[in-house]
């Protein structure tokens, strides 16, 4: 039992009606992503006071001024991404590691970053305990990405900046999708780069707000 009397079984059913009401009926189709977020216990990733809405619409504060973002958002973005078994991932913004296993369940091997070391050690703890062994979680600057892990299949950026950042372009390999939310502090747009041989290509597709990605090409602290 949990400390504030969900079973496991109680939570199954809160998830599956998360899939069902905030994501299918949104227009969330990629299978693959239905199905990690229907097998990933959010509620591992969030504090016991804070669990009895791990499963809400809505984001849920994580501690360091920080949130892991609303179910239905990450969804739009992991299916943005296209990922693929094969998929090698960088995650700007690990936040809990609620998505980072998300990642973890679609991809072969995901790098993870967050600014807070703290977040890096919480997130660090219950992705172990969970069992994943495919992701390595780092402590940095999220805007300069992992120039030494590169080049990536996907890179997802799950903190607003007021452009992509030319460092994590440069990191995408050929064909490979970067999903961000670009804007100022109060309101962004989610986009959608792609680099077609030495090109970038950039779409929009919705518009969305996110805590900052502070760094050196980010925003300033």
């Amino acid at each position: 039992m949990s400390t504030n009397g969900n079973s496991a079984s109680d939570f199954a059913a809160e998830r599956a009606a998360m899939v069902e009401q905030q994501l299918r009926q949104r227009g969330i189709s990629d299978q693959r992503v239905l199905e990690a977020m229907s097998k990933v216990p959010r509620h591992e990733f969030i504090a016991p006071q804070h669990s009895k809405i791990a499963y809400a619409d809505n984001p849920v504060v994580i501690g360091e001024e920080q949130t892991t973002s609303q179910p239905y958002m990450i969804a739009v973005m992991l299916q943005a991404a296209e990922i693929k078994p094969e998929d090698r991932i960088l995650e700007i913004g690990a936040g809990s590691g609620y998505q980072t296993a998300l990642l973890a369940e679609l991809a072969t091997k995901v790098y993870a970053v967050e600014r807070h070391p703290s977040l890096v050690d919480s997130a660090r703890s219950v992705l172990d305990r969970l069992g994943y062994k495919n992701v390595t979680l780092v402590a940095g600057d999220g805007s300069l990405g992992l120039p030494q892990e590169a080049p990536f299949d996907a890179i997802i950026i799950s903190a607003a900046t007021p452009q992509i950042p030319p460092a994590l372009l440069a990191q995408l390999a050929d064909r490979g999708r970067l999903v961000a939310p670009v804007g100022d502090v109060y309101q962004q747009t989610l986009q959608l780069a792609r680099r077609m041989n030495d090109q970038i290509l950039i779409a929009s597709l919705e518009g969305c707000r996110f805590v900052r990605l502070i760094g050196e090409q980010g925003f300033m602290e």
